[in-house]
């Protein structure tokens, strides 16, 4: 069952009088880090909503309004993480995603809902993207799909789970604490699989999507998991230029 711990909040009233625009301003950008601090608390397949010590990215004011993407005024690094792919090889995500567009998500293939909806919207809309542009353009996109449940999720898992997705998604497994570490330095929260009495195994991680400039290779804008196909078809082009979406 997925559990959305995120909370409504009220858009701010415009002040009236000459500091209007100031104070519009600021309380889009306090918005903004409520909104970005809500994201990390979400999660798939069950759990508290306690944030297990992840960071939350300053936000820029501009986007605080945005419906799916919210540009990092301070990107994140990208995580410095040496997994085995779908092949059973290491996969280096620095050395291989340098210079290119890349769009990160962590989950896990057992997950009942955000999980495969999440991927599938990613590779709808690169499908629908690629009417638009070239075939160049999107050979340099990166989707990198990271588990939350390495026991289960051994490359071969991964590889089938993903052909019926997008057989192009670079799937990544490994040491769950080498995982976690690098989903936390983007603000990730994730909790070791557990078991319910039943026997059923649940994994609870933030549900964000993470895009990361070809120019910088920092991670500059976060998806929520109400991002749509249609929000990812329209973002892409800029996505693949490093532009803001």
């Amino acid at each position: 069952m997925h559990i959305n711990s995120s909370k409504h909040m009220e858009s701010p009233k415009s002040p009236k009088g000459p500091k209007a625009a100031k104070s519009t301003k600021k309380a889009y950008a306090a918005a903004a880090l409520l909104a970005a601090a809500a994201l990390a608390l979400t999660g798939c397949g069950g759990g508290g909503d306690e944030n297990t010590g992840s960071s939350v990215a300053d936000v820029s004011a501009e986007s605080a309004s945005a419906k799916a993407a919210t540009v990092l005024d301070k990107p994140f690094e990208k995580p410095d993480l040496v997994l085995t792919d779908t092949h059973g090889e290491s996969y280096d995500l620095r050395a291989e995603t340098k210079g290119k567009p890349t769009l990160i998500y962590f989950g896990y293939t057992n997950c009942p809902d955000v999980c495969p909806l999440t991927m599938n919207n990613l590779a709808v809309a690169k499908k629908q993207a690629a009417k638009e542009l070239s075939a160049a353009q999107l050979e340099q996109l990166r989707i990198v799909f990271v588990t939350t449940d390495p026991e289960r999720d051994t490359p071969k898992a991964l590889g089938e789970w993903l052909k019926g997705i997008d057989s192009d998604v670079v799937g990544l497994t490994g040491d769950f604490d080498t995982i976690q570490a690098g989903a936390r330095t983007l603000g990730i929260s994730i909790e070791p699989p557990t078991k319910d009495k039943d026997g059923k195994v649940t994994s609870m991680h933030g549900t964000q999507v993470v895009a990361f400039s070809p120019k910088t290779d920092a991670g500059y804008v976060l998806y929520g998991e109400d991002a749509t196909v249609d929000d990812y078809t329209k973002d892409l082009p800029k996505l693949l230029e490093g532009a803001k979406p």
